[in-house]
């Protein structure tokens, strides 16, 4: 399951630092393993395991593979487990799903009724 991915990603340390470090830019492996002390191998599987929950996307360019991050999984991942667990998420989901369902319909013809003469 996705987001049984994406919080086994989010349980290390630095995995989570990469994504801060990600946040803000574009990165290549080897600036991303400048940050930390720890071998290159060691952040290939960190790096791997964030683009497999889909957190991270990459990009090889030349001869360097750059790292962005990709923030709608997270975002969205995060607030659908709020939403799960939080006790007035469940009525506050379906009244905004009712209300986007009323925005969406076309609006309903008024009766007309007679001027009176």
């Amino acid at each position: 399951m996705a987001v049984d991915r994406i919080f086994d990603a989010l349980a290390s340390r630095p995995r989570r630092e990469i994504l801060a470090y990600l946040s803000a830019q574009e990165l290549t492996a080897g600036e991303i393993g400048a940050r930390f002390a720890m071998s290159a191998p060691a952040i290939s599987r960190h790096l791997s395991v964030l683009e497999a929950a889909g957190l991270v996307a990459s990009e090889k360019r030349g001869q360097y593979v750059f790292y962005r991050l990709v923030p709608d999984n997270l975002v969205n991942t995060l607030a659908g487990f709020a939403f799960e667990v939080c006790p007035t998420a469940g009525p506050l989901k379906r009244e905004s799903q009712a209300r986007a369902r009323r925005a969406a319909a076309p609006p309903s013809p008024r009766p007309r009724t007679p001027k009176p003469r």
